[in-house]
């Protein structure tokens, strides 16, 4: 190496050639410590700052290189790695990035983010972004904590290890986005007799949730869709069945599932909204009334949209003058003769109308009395007359068991009878009779 070499120039650190061997190490600590300062001290211009120490590393492991070249070093060096996990975060989480070193004899360590800006130099920050904190510093981990995890984190970060071979593995950082309680959205309103199709939809998701639809704890079958959106994805599944007024009011769930759920599921439900024509049916407070009782007649109303005027009427007359109305409620406070009519309550709405009478008969005192007296005689004489039906139905089924055995016997005595009487004739009237009863037999 002659006199007239130049020589290298970083920042303040100027060495003439031919001191290099002398005061090799007194030059590496010296360039290293000035990156370290500056890494430091120039948060803002971490881009220069990185590229110089970059090839202060290069340019200090070639001069160790030779060092030991020059000195004969015959010694065998411990060889040095360093070894990377991969991790996965759900947003807003914290990620835990771990760099495993094997063999380390204090050599430098850098961590570098996915864009290859470093977050931290053998310990010290060099990254102006709290989120990252370096939590263990040993000799065989290295750990980072990254918390508020975003989608703008994810990639590979770089776990360096520089000694005369720069050593890195990558741990690859994934963020997950688990879905929110799914969107139920309605395509139009459901009519009586009609269809109702029903969209559920999770907004954004990453990786794509599941959706299904479940009625009755039955699932039901649909059409599933994905669309990505940049990172993340938006998943519907859409059904459509038939709808009748008794399915109003009928819960549907949405169900989303997804790996950062862990098993838990996310789940909207949804009340069908199903329109009808309305139905009107009147209840009479009590079912007889006599002169001077109060009565209410109720106009008892289905429908959907529920109609929201009812119309009293009397056939053939107007209200009379004590009657009020209150609602859905015709009141009588005191009943008269002149209150007997056929009344009846109206209801409409958009999809139909709908009506229904009461014929009301007002009794005087005595008559009430007398008609509910003669429901408790009409039941026992109910009772009785079954009664004696039974008995009947006993008495038939006897006689016809006695005849039977009665005529089964004659008939049994019968027969006997008149196998004794040939007998008897066959003794008299000798072979001849008996053969001819053999012949007429046959």
């Amino acid at each position: 190496m002659g006199a007239g070499r130049q020589q290298p120039r970083f920042g303040a650190c100027v060495f003439p050639v031919y001191f290099l061997r002398i005061t090799i190490t007194k030059y590496i600590f010296n360039c290293l410590s000035l990156s370290q300062r500056l890494l430091v001290h120039a948060e803002r211009r971490a881009s220069t700052v990185h590229f110089l120490f970059l090839y202060l590393l290069h340019v200090s492991s070639t001069l160790r290189s030779e060092h030991g070249q020059g000195e004969n070093n015959t010694q065998a060096v411990v060889s040095q790695e360093v070894q990377a996990e991969n991790v996965t975060v759900v947003e807003g989480g914290t990620a835990e990035i771990s760099c495993h070193l094997h063999q380390y004899d204090g050599s430098i360590v850098v961590i570098q983010n996915p864009v290859r800006q470093t977050l931290f130099f053998n310990g010290t920050r060099a990254l102006k972004d709290t989120r990252f904190q370096l939590v263990e510093f040993t000799q065989k981990v290295v750990k980072i904590h990254l918390s508020d995890a975003k989608l703008e984190d994810e990639g590979g970060y770089f776990c360096q290890l520089y000694t005369e071979d720069t050593h890195h593995q990558i741990a690859t950082l994934t963020v997950i986005v688990p879905p929110d309680n799914p969107l139920v959205e309605v395509k139009e309103q459901a009519v009586e007799g009609g269809e109702i199709e029903l969209t559920c939809i999770s907004p954004r998701t990453r990786p794509a949730a599941t959706l299904r639809w479940y009625r009755d704890r039955k699932e039901l079958k649909g059409f599933t869709s994905k669309q990505e959106n940049g990172k993340t994805f938006s998943i519907t599944n859409s059904i459509r069945f038939s709808v009748d007024r008794k399915d109003d009011r009928d819960i549907v769930t949405c169900e989303a599932s997804h790996p950062a759920l862990k098993g838990q599921k996310k789940q909207t439900q949804y009340e069908l909204d199903v329109q009808f024509s309305p139905t009107a049916n009147i209840q009479p407070s009590q079912s007889l009334v006599r002169e001077g009782d109060e009565l209410n007649l109720k106009c008892e109303v289905t429908g959907n949209p529920r109609p929201t005027e009812i119309i009293w009427t009397r056939l053939n007359d107007s209200l009379p003058e004590r009657a009020q109305i209150q609602g859905d409620v015709l009141s009588f406070p005191s009943l008269s003769l002149q209150d007997n009519g056929t009344y009846s309550c109206q209801v409409s709405n958009k999809h139909g109308r709908s009506s229904d009478q009461y014929v009301l008969v007002v009794y005087d005192p005595g008559a009430i009395i007398e008609a509910q007296t003669q429901v408790p005689y009409a039941v026992i004489g109910g009772i009785l007359a079954l009664l004696v039906f039974l008995v009947i139905c006993i008495l038939i089924v006897m006689v016809w068991c006695s005849v039977r055995q009665k005529g089964s016997y004659l008939t049994h005595e019968a027969s006997g009878l008149d196998e004794h009487g040939e007998a008897r004739e066959a003794f008299l009237n000798g072979g001849e009779n008996h053969k001819r009863k053999e012949e007429f037999f046959i």
